[in-house]
């Protein structure tokens, strides 16, 4: 008598692996908690920064634009670390209730949110220091300028190799 290799005939939708849902979900996990280390990293880095801009001697010096931007910087670098920090909390409070699963489907919604806030918080960053910076309208073409190059990097390359990929599939 043979053995099936483990997960066999479970074959993961869409992945071309041989693994049940929860060994998908485990991997998928894993995948998660790594990408989320670089990104919570990079953002307590810089809503620490953001925070001490605050006790700086020239923060007295800004425009009432300027302090607006900043606290609108302040206000989503908040929201981003919250929402990239959000799948640690959710995973902690729903472990061992047999909901990887789902963990991993809100987990991945929230790191998405948290890419956008942190598009947009980088976005008011660089607007803050290349106003103070240049004192001229060329920040905003700037900022803007790499706003494109963000969206592009993080969000229209990995939709177009999606949909690559399925056209292929598709043939």
């Amino acid at each position: 008598m043979t053995s099936k290799p483990r997960g066999a005939g479970s074959r993961g939708p869409k992945t071309g692996r041989h693994e049940t849902p929860e060994e998908r979900a485990d991997r998928r996990w894993g995948e998660l908690l790594q990408e989320l280390r670089v990104a919570q990293t990079g953002v307590q880095i810089l809503f620490g920064f953001l925070l001490a801009v605050v006790f700086q001697p020239r923060f007295a010096e800004l425009s009432d634009t300027d302090r607006a931007i900043y606290v609108v910087t302040v206000m989503l670098g908040s929201a981003t670390a919250a929402a990239l920090i959000g799948p640690v909390s959710y995973h902690r409070l729903v472990s061992g209730r047999r909901l990887k699963p789902q963990t991993v489907t809100w987990a991945s919604r929230l790191t998405v949110l948290g890419l956008v806030l942190l598009l947009c918080t980088m976005c008011c960053a660089l607007l803050l220091i290349l106003r103070v910076a240049l004192h001229n309208s060329l920040a905003l073409w700037l900022v803007g300028g790499m706003a494109l190059w963000f969206l592009g990097c993080w969000f229209v390359v990995p939709v177009r190799a999606l949909a690559r990929s399925s056209r292929e599939r598709g043939k």
